[in-house]
């Protein structure tokens, strides 16, 4: 069975993974280690989580502008999500994905999305097509 999703392009580019999804907003300086990748705010339904390859899927962002550098940091070191699916799109997650070259959608129902899920994200189309057996 397939779904699919039509949001808003953000940042274009084509990815392919696992979805990691989060039903809280998700903030990247002090909330996602640069390094590791993984998420590192205590209480989060997704701490301890790494977001690498996955289709990191959330609300919205939230927190210090410097959450964008935090994005890029997770590309350069090679554990940045392959593509962000918002429901609604905070500038610094945009300006974050922007510098790493992250595909990004807004406007999609995550609560469409489960963890797991295989899904493609098409940034530049804004769709996101959920692929389930």
């Amino acid at each position: 069975m397939e779904i699919l999703l039509k949001g808003r392009p953000i940042v274009p580019g084509e990815a392919r993974g696992l979805a990691l999804v989060s039903s809280k907003p998700l903030s990247f300086l002090g909330g996602v280690d640069a390094k590791t990748g993984v998420i590192i705010e205590r209480g989060h339904d997704l701490y301890g989580v790494g977001v690498k390859d996955k289709i990191l899927c959330f609300p919205h962002g939230r927190g210090s502008t410097v959450g964008s550098y935090v994005l890029y940091a997770l590309a350069k070191n090679g554990v940045a999500p392959r593509a962000i699916v918002n429901s609604l799109a905070d500038p610094v997650v945009v300006v974050g994905a922007v510098i790493a070259n992250i595909p990004m959608v807004d406007y999609i129902d995550i609560s469409m999305i489960k963890t797991g899920d295989l899904i493609e994200v098409d940034g530049g189309k804004g769709l996101v097509r959920i692929c389930r057996k």
